[in-house]
């Protein structure tokens, strides 16, 4: 067996590679087995996050609110899950540079989670003497819920090459486009439509009154560990997260999904009543997070507009990791939330 195959009808994800050199714009990438979505499974992801998202935690509740006779399942591990899934085109990623045009639906446990990935566009790196060669390569990632949408977005790994030789490629990458802006990216109008109408969300309790434009620090900190059980969790290849020689920080790299998952789950302590998230703006993943870490978190209402029976409204949230030498920011990141 060739461990640089990639052929989608022998369905083998790669064992070395793939590198930036062995793909094509239009190439699809052999997908990882489904997941069951099991309580099981859901309870491993919040044990490792810490999230408190009643729809998720309370089946009773669930059920009155969304008439759904089983749980919602974590908008942070559907994320994960799926990104994990997209790592047949990024075991050897050097850095995910942006995630784009995230949206999300809502996903039950019971249901079984498949992902497909695809090439859209390659931009050979600029050439360096002080590295190797490498190149970005723009993907169209998809995951279905028993066949419904339940995960849609773009994103930009980062790839080496093989070789000195480059391919050649020099398509429009663009970026996620959104740092700079006010609203974080995210047309909440737009994203609207994504909350069901029918969800009875005022059973989630009262309206908040956090002003718009207004950051609250969350004053619990948290310590990521037990950083590797969520790879084997969602199926994540990235050698950098598993192996700390392939590391170029000559240690694991955490994986980003699970700085998220942290970060929305103290989003979860501080916003009353949150449903779920239906849209990601930007996420920057603005410095490494390693295991051991101390991490804080800070939230700041963009905007809300009223959607079904509650509101949506987009938060910027960042992240810190504390160390000895001092605190260095690691994540920057905008999404759409749903609550009463």
């Amino acid at each position: 067996m060739n461990p640089h195959d990639l052929s989608p009808t022998g369905g083998r994800v790669p064992l070395d590679g793939p590198y930036y050199d062995l793909l094509r714009p239009g190439m699809e990438l052999p997908r990882q087995p489904g997941v069951t979505l099991d309580s099981g499974l859901c309870a491993v992801y919040q044990s490792l996050v810490g999230e408190q998202l009643p729809l998720v935690q309370n089946r009773r509740l669930c059920a009155e609110v969304t008439g759904a006779p089983v749980p919602l399942v974590s908008p942070g591990l559907v994320m994960a899950l799926s990104v994990g899934h997209t790592t047949t085109v990024s075991r050897r990623v050097i850095a995910n540079l942006f995630y784009r045009d995230v949206r999300l639906r809502p996903v039950y446990q019971g249901q079984t989670l498949e992902t497909s990935v695809r090439v859209v566009a390659m931009r050979d790196g600029r050439p360096r003497p002080d590295r190797p060669p490498r190149g970005m390569v723009l993907v169209a990632c998809e995951s279905t819920a028993d066949g419904a949408p339940a995960a849609t977005y773009q994103r930009c790994p980062l790839l080496p090459a093989t070789g000195a030789d480059l391919p050649g490629f020099s398509d429009d990458i663009g970026s996620s486009g959104a740092a700079d802006d006010p609203t974080g990216g995210i047309d909440l109008g737009a994203c609207a439509e994504s909350v069901p109408g029918d969800w009875r969300l005022r059973l989630l309790g009262e309206p908040d009154t956090w002003a718009v434009g207004t950051t609250v620090t969350d004053p619990l900190r948290d310590y990521i560990d037990n950083t590797p059980a969520l790879l084997h969790l969602t199926g994540n290849l990235a050698f950098a997260h598993r192996d700390a020689e392939a590391s170029p920080y000559g240690q694991r790299l955490v994986n980003g999904l699970q700085v998220a998952g942290m970060a929305q789950a103290s989003l979860s302590r501080v916003l009353s009543g949150m449903a779920t998230v239906v849209a990601w703006g930007y996420c920057d993943h603005t410095g490494p997070v390693f295991e051991g870490d101390l991490l804080s978190f800070s939230h700041t209402l963009l905007g809300e507009t009223p959607a079904g029976q509650g509101r949506l409204r987009s938060v910027r949230t960042e992240a810190t990791a504390h160390r000895h030498d001092g605190g260095a920011r690691v994540l920057d990141w905008t999404l759409a939330a749903v609550t009463p």
